[in-house]
Order: structure tokens, then sequence, then C-alpha cells
């Protein structure tokens, strides 16, 4: 194992093992089919960068770490089929559907390195999902299958073998060809699959936008001198400028990146997922930071604002974030409203837990403040009454408690920070890119 390969699955295993991922049927640490996928890769080729790749191939779109960190780590080539490994598509450009197929042209113009780690990924996915949950490998099986249209330039024996395993799972699953665009979108497990999204849609998507938390951007000719910019970037407390080439702004430099001459020396291209319009939701703006240090936003026709992690922080950030919480909180209670009506939960919880509840029902009608005895029992507590009960976890989508019982801490978690004006970002990362996911997926009627 060369220096490169070893370092790279030190970081990969250590950035999954940091939010608690693990595989989603059998409760594996994550890095378990990390390192199937680099074994493969590694059986067909004994180039370190491609599988080096292949043990950080989901790093940047399932951790807090950005292709900028992997480059930094790691070099611009790993970063690069890293790149081509994560998907493109935001939340924004349609249902699943839609947005499986731009990830798909965005595989399509991948290197002939990258679409064999692809393969590979395909490959071991294929058989866990294929063994575990029947319902959602139909839809999975039919998205491997126009995904395997466009990967013919990766590894020949990694193509074979993929489409043996294809193959194979069609008929374990009785999947004719002439069905596969009938097949529908299993569950997306937030847990919160039955409340109405109605009622918080607005503003999930509408009310708040990039325009209101971007920074404006300094700008400098391709040709400026670099200690000029440097100064600016330094009087301006800013980390990032952009670049103008012929009078339009082509791309943007860090202030680590002025270096030599000239300030365009080093400057970097957007890319096309990291540019966004000022009308962008919130979902959209953390969808591409979870890939990226930096969105950039677009106004009057051109990129004119920032958005970095730290803008997370910012106070309309926060109320977002708090409101969908309460939202989602206000969901569970409706849920075991219905499913325990008059109110049969009590039965359910435990006295000391019952006891809490009434003192601070007590309390807050001592200040004439009406609430139901339900409202006074912790975030926590509520979930544990639909967790217990098993026509309630069924309908929440959650296949496990002990999923749903974390799905419920890290929501606990993001509330009390948000709460107490704590770092979210540097606590809830993971958490927040989870959340906005998946209300994304509910508020478009896919859970």
């Amino acid at each position: 194992m060369t220096d490169l390969v070893k370092r790279a699955q030190d970081y990969a295993t250590r950035a999954h093992q940091r939010i608690g991922q693990v595989r989603k049927y059998n409760k594996q640490p994550y890095h378990v089919h990390l390192e199937a996928v680099a074994k493969l890769v590694a059986e067909v080729t004994d180039d370190p960068e491609t599988i080096a790749a292949a043990w950080l191939h989901d790093t940047v779109e399932d951790t807090p770490a950005t292709l900028e960190d992997i480059e930094a780590e790691f070099g611009l080539p790993v970063a690069e089929l890293v790149e081509e490994l994560s998907d493109v598509s935001k939340p924004s450009d349609g249902n699943r559907a839609t947005r499986k197929a731009i990830d798909r042209d965005h595989s399509a113009q991948a290197s002939a390195r990258a679409k064999t780690v692809k393969l590979a990924d395909l490959i071991d996915n294929c058989k866990d999902i294929t063994k575990h949950d029947p319902r959602f490998a139909r839809v999975y099986l039919v998205e491997m299958g126009a995904l395997l249209d466009v990967l013919e330039e990766g590894d020949e024996r990694l193509f074979q073998d993929a489409v043996r395993v294809y193959a194979a799972a069609m008929e374990q699953l009785g999947f004719p060809r002439a069905a596969r665009k009938e097949a529908e979108p299993a569950p997306d497990t937030l847990g919160l699959a039955g409340f109405d999204s109605a009622h918080f849609r607005r503003m999930f998507m509408e009310l708040f936008t990039a325009r209101d938390i971007a920074e404006g951007l300094l700008s400098f000719d391709i040709d400026t001198d670099h200690e000029e910019v440097a100064k600016a970037l330094r009087h301006q407390r800013r980390e990032v400028a952009s670049v103008r080439v012929n009078g339009s702004v082509q791309g943007y430099l860090r202030l680590s990146d002025v270096e030599g001459e000239h300030a365009g020396e080093n400057f970097r291209h957007f890319t096309v997922d990291q540019v966004v319009p000022g009308s962008a939701a919130f979902a959209d703006v953390i969808h591409v930071l979870t890939r990226h240090d930096y969105c950039f936003v677009t106004m009057l026709g051109g990129v004119a604002g920032m958005i970095s992690r730290d803008d997370i922080n910012k106070p309309m950030v926060r109320m977002w974030l708090f409101g969908i919480v309460t939202m989602v909180e206000m969901g569970i209670v409706q849920l075991i409203q219905e499913r325990f009506p008059d109110a049969a939960w009590q039965s359910v919880v435990s006295a000391g837990r019952m006891e809490k509840a009434r003192q601070i029902q007590n309390e807050r009608q001592r200040r004439n403040q009406y609430c139901e005895l339900i409202d006074c029992l912790q975030l926590s507590d509520k979930a544990q009454i639909l967790i217990n009960d098993r026509d309630s976890l069924e309908r929440l989508g959650f296949e496990s408690k002990s999923v749903a019982k974390r799905s419920v801490k890290e929501l606990e978690s993001l509330r009390n920070h948000l709460a107490h004006a704590q770092d979210i970002v540097m606590h809830d990362w993971a958490q927040i890119a989870r959340l906005v996911r998946r209300m994304e997926e509910i508020t478009r009627g896919q859970a």
C-alpha cells in the first residue's frame, strides 16, 4: 500500500467515523464499504490516485470535508477524481428522477479512472441493497442500469462484473426489463414522512434565499499585481476575490492563492455546481457547501457574492433551521395524537417523565400560558412514544429503533446548539446537511 493510499484510507475512515456513519442495513462501520470498493479497484489497477479516490469517493457527499480539503490533503488529481465521483445535482433541480439524470450526465463526462471507481461502488451497493431492501432495489436497479450505459470506458473487467451483478439482481427480483420505468422511489427515512409538508413549504423553499446571506466579492482584473490583491483582501478581512478576464468575472482566487507576479496566475474557474442564483433556496446553498468551501451567487447576470460555511451561523439561517426543527416537533405531536387518541400516550411514558411534564405544565399555567400536557414533554420523550410503537415506526419510515433514536439525538443536538447560540457549523454540519436533504425530499412529496 502506497503512502497516498494509506493516507486516503485513514482520512476517509476518520471522516466517516466522526459523524457516526454506518451502513444502512447491517450497521457496519462505513469504512467497510469504502474498503470493499477500494479492494475491487485495486484488483484491476495499481494506480495509487485511483485507489485513493476509491477510499474517498463518498467523503465529500457524506462528511463535512470539501473538495478543497481533499485537494489540500491529496493533491489536485485525486480531488478531481473525487469531484467526478460526487453528485452535482441540487435539491431545486427537481424530483429524484430528474436529479439522477443530471448526475448520470455528470458521470458520463467523467474520466476512465473515475468510471472504474464508480463501477466498483455500484457493484458493492447493488449486492447490499438487493439483499436487504428489495423494495428500494427496484428503484436502484433502474438507476444502475442507466448508469451502466455511460460507464463502459471504465475498466473492462469491472464493467463486466457490474453487468453480471446487475443482471443477477434483476433476475432475483423478478424484474422484467419492460417494467423498469414503472418503479417508484422508496420512502426517504427522515422519520417524519407522516407530517403534512404543506405547512412549511413556503418557509422552506421560498421565504429565505441565497442573496439574503451572501457577502459581496472584491473583484480584480487578471493582471492585477498580487501584492495589491493580498493587501486589499487582508484589509477587508476577506478570504476570496473574484477575477475578471476582459471585464467579465470568470473565476476566483483565495488569499493563499496569491502567489507569483500576477493575481490571475493561480485563479480558479467556477464549477457548474458551485454557482447558484440569488433566488436560490438555502437548501441549495447548503448542498453546494457540502462539496465546496464556497458557494458563489449570481446577481444581475454575473457572480457578485459568496457564501461560506461560516455564513450558516448567521441569524437568518439559524432562524430558518430552528423553524424547521419546530415544525418537525409539531409533526411528531400530530402523529402521537393520531396514533394515541384521548391522551392514551400517557400510558407509555415513564412516571418520572410524566411528573416532569406536569411540573412544566403547572409552571406555565401559573404564568397564564395555556398548553397541553404533551407540549411539556421533551422532544426525545415525544419521539420515544412513536419509536416504541411498531406501526408508528414503520409510518415514520425508519427501518429500526436504533436509526430512529440516532436521528432524534441529532435533531436535539442541533436544536440545543441553535437555542444556545453555539457554532452549529462546527458541531452539527453533517446533521444539517442530512436534515435539509431529507426535508427537501418530503416537501417534494417523495417521502
